[in-house]
């Protein structure tokens, strides 16, 4: 990759003089050049050697001009009698103004993330990047004082002894210094591992012990103050950052130095200027660019099964989400994002990298104010995960529910005329979804448009009335302008298709840590209910028989793999158990199994399915798939997304592995429920409460009333008080069941619903 025509292991000498003599060692791509006249060595070194690339960066040794390349194939150290050079790790274009005054690197080509914002400072540089209203203090940055944040960090880290390739661990929750530390840290070679501060501290412990971290960034004192006595005991960190809140509430003992954030970026903003005054300073060091192979950021799967692991991500995975989200994500100058999911997770991670790249001013919420900044901020876009779409959905049946009985029934009626309406606005349009391989023909495909569109003419007025007396308001309550952006899960159907009668747009994607994570998404001109939509730029899927590994026809079930420059590197460690980790995930084609059942729609040229060829469907996991003991297969993601659309149903697991029959654990809405056994005059009107059985005869009813149309019923079921949530564990970060820890803790039950 350096381009010197040279031997893996050669010695070549030069005389500088009569008197000195510089010698050079190359060997496996590591040039060591020993001369208290290592300019001189240098030179010749250049001057005797064919380069392939003219992308040098020039650097200075003793007063001399000198140079080495952009890529990494081979490290120059100069070794001189009374000290020894160090490396320093940068961002090409990030920080190439700074350590080449002349200019003789200005290529704009992004290599490694932090690259990005060196090229959103000189085109938005004014311009409102991020706003942060809900931490003390309350913050709002530019995109140029966002890129000098970042690069004051980075250098902070440096003084106090990050060095390239080290880990960091980055516990800490969505905020606007999660993104400068992230980014600063990258900038520096070193590698961040992420996590949240709702983890245990179990989980916590072992990720910054399996991960070899050497240092912490946390979120607060709080986390700090619960985390610090089993990590001091047990593992070692050579400093600790506080990224918010003030040092004098940390209950440590002062045996590990503690900076906050402030003091990171003022060491740093004075070492970048003592840099640029002095140039000696940057003699001191063999600056090296990052690689776009280099490894930015662990991620630890979230773990709905066993231990997580450590997903190596590199910056070339990171910047192809970057450079192809805008298909799926149209975003425009002075759009408005809202950003409430956790950042260290790959789906909100990418997606702000990617915004902040046009020009968007992105506004941090939480859980608790999301309603309310819904309607404040009015954003054109949110990006977010199944359960936030299914609570919104929820809330607005709620109103409507309760609304006088009138305009009760003026709702509802609209809005069944709308779904009527988008139900044959999609067969006109081609995207009505089908997995027959069989085409129409052309007179069925014709006579089946004409009948679609004259019945969706019909239904155009009184979709519009509806919109203007009924949608308009739902509008102004959630603010989306233009489309919230689905993933991190299935979206439940009615969800989805409430939403597109209502007129606002859900665009549903797919993807894994492992993929960085986007694979798949809807697009905004193609937005096919019922799937994934198609693959995002330079992505192949294909579907295979899990037993043979036959590639299936279009239609058929089978696993999905997936193959393309996000697809991570590996797992962290090459230890056995994770190398067995990473073969049985990933080929040696670059196909990763995702674990995931699905299909793939056919290519039609005519029909309602002309604009669904090659999107991508998905049934469930294969690690979740019930097999009963009758031998047949159940997808429980089915079953249970129809019981959710029950006001009465809040949470529901369904089981039965190895039994004949169906059973469910469920979490009930006990306030919906006694409302219902009011009005079904099972309980008095005045009752307060009702008894486990009541509750669970109408709980069995509600069950069968919203799962008769799926191919297998539930029996028994299992009320349970208590629901999921992440801080009992039985809720990964990213608000999914973990199946096998409520299976596990609920086994005796189960066991007696069987008997």
């Amino acid at each position: 990759m350096f381009g010197a025509v040279v031997n893996p292991i050669s010695t070549v000498s030069s005389s500088a003089s009569a008197n000195q003599m510089a010698t050079i060692s190359v060997r496996n791509n590591l040039v060591l050049v020993s001369s208290s006249q290592c300019g001189h060595a240098l030179q010749f070194l250049f001057s005797n050697y064919k380069f392939r690339t003219r992308q040098v960066f020039l650097g200075t040794w003793n007063g001399r001009r000198g140079g080495f390349p952009l890529n990494r194939g081979f490290r120059v150290f100069c070794q001189s009698k009374t000290e020894e050079m160090q490396i320093r790790r940068y961002s090409p274009f990030l920080e190439s103004a700074f350590l080449d005054r002349n200019g003789a690197f200005m290529s704009g080509e992004w290599h490694a993330v932090p690259d990005i914002w060196r090229s959103s400072a000189e085109r938005y540089g004014d311009h409102v990047a991020l706003t942060d209203p809900y931490h003390d203090p309350p913050s709002s940055m530019t995109y140029k004082q966002l890129e000098e944040e970042i690069l004051d960090f980075a250098e902070g880290l440096r003084v106090v002894g990050v060095k390239p390739e080290e880990k960091i661990a980055l516990f800490a929750d969505n905020s606007c210094r999660w993104l400068v530390a992230d980014q600063g840290i990258m900038a520096t070679g070193a590698i961040n591992v992420v996590r949240g501060s709702r983890s245990s501290v179990e989980e916590l412990l072992q990720i910054y012990d399996h991960s070899e971290s050497v240092a912490l960034a946390v979120d607060s004192p709080e986390l700090f103050n619960r985390i610090a006595e089993a990590f001091s005991s047990k593992v070692v960190m050579k400093f600790v950052i506080l990224l918010w809140g003030d040092k004098s509430s940390l209950a440590s003992e002062g045996k590990i130095p503690v900076f906050n954030y402030r003091e990171i970026l003022d060491l740093g903003r004075e070492s970048r200027k003592s840099a640029h005054d002095f140039n000696d300073a940057r003699q001191q060091y063999v600056h090296e660019a990052i690689n776009s192979d280099d490894i930015a950021t662990l991620v630890y799967t979230s773990g709905t099964t066993g231990n997580p692991k450590g997903v190596m991500l590199t910056h070339r995975n990171l910047l192809h989400q970057i450079k192809n989200l805008w298909d799926v994500v149209p975003a425009e100058v002075g759009d408005r994002f809202l950003s409430m999911l956790p950042p260290w997770h790959a789906y909100e991670r990418a997606c702000e990298y990617f915004i902040f790249t046009y020009e968007i001013e992105q506004v941090y919420t939480t859980v608790r104010n999301l309603k309310d900044d819904l309607r404040h901020y009015q954003p054109n876009y949110i990006i977010s995960v199944p359960l936030v779409y299914e609570t919104l959905y929820s809330g607005i049946q709620k109103q409507i529910s309760t609304s006088s009985a009138a305009r009760k029934f003026i709702a509802l009626t609209f809005i069944r005329i709308s779904l009527a309406y988008m139900e044959f606005k999609r067969i006109y349009e081609g995207t009505y979804l089908t997995r027959n391989q069989k085409q129409p023909s052309y007179l069925a495909s014709v006579y089946d448009w004409l009948w679609a569109r004259i019945v969706a003419a019909i239904l155009w007025p009184l979709h519009m009335l509806g919109k203007k007396l009924v949608y308009s308001k739902i509008h102004s309550a959630i603010g989306i302008s233009k489309a919230g952006i689905s993933g991190g899960g299935s979206l439940p159907p009615h969800v989805d298709k409430f939403f597109e009668a209502i007129g606002v747009k859900v665009q549903n994607g797919y993807g894994l840590t492992e993929t960085s994570p986007v694979i798949a998404a809807r697009r905004p001109n193609c937005n096919v209910l019922g799937s994934v939509g198609s693959p995002i730029r330079h992505t192949e899927f294909k579907v295979v028989e899990s037993e043979t590994g036959e590639v299936l026809l279009p239609g058929s079930t089978g696993i999905v793999k997936v193959r393309g420059p996000q697809v991570m590197k590996g797992y962290y460690k090459n230890s056995r158990k994770i190398f067995r980790a990473t073969e049985q995930v990933l080929d040696e084609d670059g196909w990763l199994n995702t674990g995931d059942i699905g299909w793939i729609a056919p290519h039609h040229s005519t029909g309602r399915s002309r604009r669904c060829g090659g999107v991508v469907v998905l049934e469930g996991r294969a690690k979740d798939t019930i097999v009963l003991s009758t031998g047949e297969n159940v997808e429980p993601v089915e079953l249970e997304e129809a019981a959710m659309r029950s006001s009465l149903i809040q949470q529901i697991v369904v089981v039965g592995q190895d039994q004949r029959r169906l059973g469910a654990i469920i979490v009930p809405n006990k306030e919906e429920v006694l409302l219902a056994a009011k009005k079904l005059s099972i309980v008095d009107v005045n009752a307060s409460d009702l008894s486990k059985d009541k509750m669970t005869s109408l709980l069995y009813e509600e069950l069968r009333k919203w799962t008769s149309g799926c191919s297998f019923q539930i029996g028994p079921i299992l009320i349970v008080d208590e629901p999921f949530t992440i801080d009992s564990g039985f809720m990964t970060p990213t608000m999914k069941i973990r199946r096998d820890r409520v299976v596990a803790q609920y086994k005796e039950q189960i066991e007696n619903l069987y008997k």
